[in-house]
């Protein structure tokens, strides 16, 4: 029986938690991934070329059901020398907590559909996001692995 209040305790504890939290998320006018949807892009830094185009657009609201938050990845290399073909990748993402730095951090998980790469977007504020490793720990190059959100 303590078993059960303590399930039903924490699911309303859950659920008072999201209801406090969208109602100010929304009034910033600012709002990251709360849109249904959301465009990021910008260029990281490529070895053998000029950039890595980056797009990402992030389908569904942080509180939906995970089958609901969908994305599309678009990797664009510029003036590689071996002109590799666009990557793109759909699949689903969930919203972590916590980075090696800072326990309060949302991280952003990408998880494609078959085969492809995971990756780990930071929410550095709500116009901006910053590719982690996927041990959510921050490289030192940050600042030019950031995507920032298009209007």
């Amino acid at each position: 029986m303590q078993l059960r209040t303590l399930l039903a305790g924490s699911a309303m504890l859950a659920l008072l938690a999201g209801c406090a939290s969208g109602p100010s998320d929304e009034g910033s006018g600012g709002e990251a991934i709360q849109a249904t949807s959301a465009t990021y892009q910008g260029t990281l830094p490529c070895r053998n070329c000029d950039g890595i185009a980056l797009t990402v657009t992030m389908e569904g609201e942080d509180q939906s059901a995970p089958a609901q938050r969908t994305f599309d990845l678009t990797a664009a290399y510029q003036n590689h020398p071996q002109n590799p073909p666009n990557e793109n990748y759909s699949g689903n993402w969930d919203v972590l907590t916590g980075t090696a730095d800072n326990p309060e951090a949302t991280v952003y998980e990408l998880v494609p559909n078959g085969e492809g790469q995971t990756y780990y977007f930071m929410r550095v504020n709500p116009q901006t996001l910053e590719l982690i490793d996927p041990q959510r720990r921050r490289f030192q190059n940050n600042d030019m692995l950031q995507l920032t959100r298009q209007q």
